[in-house]
């Protein structure tokens, strides 16, 4: 596990107030919503709040690929990176 997945599973457990789990018991594959942890479309709100303000990232919640991105932590992990890439470019 990398150190952007650490910190991404830190996240969504703070964020979302899960006291019953921890960032060991969460596969960065695993999925984030519906099957997997279970997440619902008021989570992925605060999340996606949540991940703008840390990362200083944009996100459209309109786009295609957004449910993508946010499939598992390793998926979120990718596309935080490469949107700091382009920030950085």
């Amino acid at each position: 596990m990398n150190d952007l997945e650490l910190e991404l599973k830190k996240l969504v457990i703070d964020t979302l107030n899960l006291e019953d789990i921890t960032p060991d018991e969460i596969d960065s594959e695993e999925m984030l919503f519906v099957e997997g942890l279970g997440l619902d479309s008021i989570d992925a709100l605060e999340l996606g709040v949540e991940i703008q303000k840390t990362y200083g990232i944009k996100m459209n919640a309109q786009s295609d690929d957004i449910k993508q991105h946010f499939a598992s932590v390793r998926s979120l992990a990718n596309f935080i990176s490469s949107e700091r890439k382009e920030m950085s470019a």
